[in-house]
């Protein structure tokens, strides 16, 4: 039998990307064998998710996966970004990764970005929870035991109050009309702790809330 093709997953921390990684490997047509991760060097966390590196790399640990951390300044001209993740996709092709594994929904620009860098340079990108109805996505998320907590708000779409949250089925019934149930059009991000990815879950424990370049960020440390 041949071998599968090896990938990487594009990996924010949060639900979305670990729910990825779960029915990726559930399907089964690549062999993940890295999470690759951006992290701001100025904080030293998951770019965007705020999440801390020591969480990440309980994550890696749990899912046992390597992390490949790539590294951006604070802030990261676009030009910036795209010379770090071409250097990154380098290094993945000599280690023998074809593919790219996102767990974007919806997003058809993000979409066709991720397209337009990888196709060229021979990187097949692989979208396992795309089209997803979303709010049906969030039930079985949480179903599946899946268990994440709301690290990032953006509080011109959401109330800071839900900053620190446990993403449950509370959450879902509590969130306004107006937000995607998976925080999709950017509202929230969260970082996963538990769930059929991970063969160990992470606890943890949410310390400050603080407000930072125009979001609110929950500080979630390893307890």
């Amino acid at each position: 039998m041949a071998s599968r093709p090896k990938a990487y997953i594009s990996w924010s921390s949060g639900k979305d990307s670990a729910y990825a990684l779960y029915v990726a490997r559930q399907q089964g047509e690549v062999e993940i064998v890295g999470m690759l991760t951006t992290l701001t060097e100025k904080f030293g966390r998951v770019s965007m998710h705020g999440v801390r590196e020591a969480l990440l790399d309980a994550q890696a640990a749990a899912a046992g996966l390597p992390v490949i951390k790539v590294g951006i300044p604070s802030p990261c001209p676009n030009e910036v970004y795209e010379a770090k993740m071409a250097a990154a996709m380098d290094d993945a092709k000599v280690q023998g990764v074809t593919h790219m594994v996102f767990g974007d929904l919806f997003l058809e620009d993000i979409r066709e970005y991720r397209l337009a860098k990888l196709s060229p340079i021979g990187i097949e990108c692989v979208f396992p929870l795309w089209l997803r109805d979303t709010a049906e996505l969030a039930d079985e998320m949480v179903a599946s035991g899946l268990r994440a907590t709301i690290t990032t708000i953006d509080p011109k779409k959401l109330d800071r109050s839900f900053a620190g949250r446990a993403f449950d089925s509370n959450l879902l019934r509590d969130l306004p009309e107006s937000v995607d149930p998976c925080g999709e059009n950017g509202e929230f991000h969260t970082v996963a702790t538990h769930g059929p990815m991970f063969s160990t879950g992470i606890d943890t424990v949410t310390g400050e809330v603080v407000e930072r370049d125009g979001f609110i960020f929950a500080d979630v440390l390893p307890a």
